[in-house]
This record gives C-alpha cells, structure tokens and sequence, in this order.
C-alpha cells in the first residue's frame, strides 16, 4: 500500500524523490501564484506607464514597487523550501539539497 510523503520521512522509509529532486506542492503554493499575478498585473500597469509618456520618476517608483513584490515572493518559496524541502533533505543526508539550496540563495540575492 502507498504511503504519503510525509509518512515515508517520518518513518524513516526510502523512497525516491522522483527525476530532478524534490516535486511536490507546498503549502504556500496557492498564495505565491496569486502574488505573482499581482505582480504581472503591476508590471503590465508599468508598462503602459511608459508606452504612455509618464514621468520617469513616476515610472521608477512603481519598478521599485514591483521589484519588491517579487522579492517577496522569493522570500515566501525560500521559507516554504527550507521548512519543507530543507528539513526533508537534512533528515535524509540529501546533501545535494543543500548545495542546490546555497547556490539558489547566491542567485537570488545578487
């Protein structure tokens, strides 16, 4: 009979985490998709802005608005991962995890 994710981790049952990693939905999943929208929505508003002539000033303000959205929303799948993904990987020694981990956080901070 098959077991859930979680339960094969909590027993201590090998398993394969499928072809490229970890696949699975977080419990944050449905929260990140609607602030990505929000932030497609804004940066196509940023986008008419300067089809439009607007000031630049305006313009450069509502980039940093955007920019920060998506921050954000970084920070939201960063905290889902290590709350997940991290702790799944340190209680199986994936130290594969943690490496793609360190060079996702590098990436995501420049």
């Amino acid at each position: 009979m098959p077991h859930d994710h979680e339960y094969l981790h909590q027993h201590g049952i090998a398993h394969s985490h499928g072809p490229g990693g970890h696949t699975h939905t977080h419990e944050n999943t449905k929260a990140v998709l609607n602030r990505l929208s929000r932030a497609i929505g804004h940066l196509e508003s940023v986008k008419k802005m300067v089809e439009d002539g607007r000031d630049c000033s305006e313009v450069l303000v509502q980039i940093a608005a955007v920019r920060s959205a998506i921050n954000n929303v970084g920070k939201v799948i960063l905290q889902d991962h290590i709350r997940h993904c991290i702790v799944d990987a340190v209680e199986t020694d994936d130290r594969q995890a943690i490496d793609d981990l360190c060079q996702a956080v590098d990436k995501f901070v420049k």
